[in-house]
């Protein structure tokens, strides 16, 4: 008979932060679809915050998420998702060279081509 164990995995990282008013310790719990050794457990750990930093570092830059001030109701959710939403609209189109900050600045200044990023036409 197969068990939970079979199928998936519940891995715990630690990190002791040392701190000038004392130590925090951060405990996140993942679960995994597999077994893993400690190594490959710490790779995976690692590559899901190097994605999850370069999404935040990406936003930050093309929007300055972090300078915005919304914080009314849900308005700083649905920002959050319009900001991704368009991120991956801006980095899925490819006919325009540079980056996403400069696709984005060309959207906002040819209604053509922000219906090429929308719409990918």
């Amino acid at each position: 008979m197969l068990s939970w164990e079979d199928f998936a995995a519940i891995g715990m990282a630690i990190n002791n932060t040392k701190r000038s008013k004392g130590d925090e310790i951060a405990v996140r719990y993942f679960i995994l679809n597999k077994q893993l050794g400690g190594e490959q457990f710490a790779g995976a750990v690692g590559g899901h915050w190097g994605i999850e930093n370069s999404l935040h570092w990406q936003l930050d830059v093309t929007f300055g998420e972090d300078q915005c001030r919304i914080r009314k109701g849900h308005g700083d959710e649905n920002f959050s998702a319009l900001r991704r939403t368009a991120l991956s609209l801006l980095k899925q189109e490819k006919t325009a060279k540079g980056g996403v900050r400069h696709k984005r600045l060309n959207a906002g200044w040819d209604d053509d081509y922000m219906g090429k990023v929308v719409f990918a036409r």
